[in-house]
């Protein structure tokens, strides 16, 4: 005998009963602006210890990796410029900002 549960929506509630209303979620977790600082950052002492060894000691991984961090360094701050610029959009009150309330 096999049985089958039955999925409610919020359309199949009665009217008396009230729904959860969940909380919205701090500005400290949808922020991400920490984040990608520390991605940059991260990429760009990578960087620069792979420059390091590179250049000053002639030894080190290949290019590849170097070319990797520099790429990974400029993507973030391609990022956080796309991350500036919502945020602008949205202070303005553009229709087609993504906007965090």
């Amino acid at each position: 005998m096999t049985t089958t549960a039955r999925v409610r929506y919020a359309c199949d509630v009665p009217e008396q009963t009230t729904l959860l209303q969940v909380p919205p979620l701090p500005a400290r977790l949808t922020d991400l602006r920490p984040p990608v600082w520390i991605g940059i950052g991260v990429w760009f002492a990578a960087f620069v210890v792979l420059l390091v060894a590179r250049l000053g000691f002639h030894a080190g991984p290949s290019t590849v990796w170097l070319w990797t961090c520099f790429t990974g360094w400029v993507l973030g701050v391609i990022g956080l410029g796309v991350i500036y610029w919502q945020r602008r959009a949205a202070r303005g009150g553009s229709r087609s900002a993504q906007r965090v309330d």
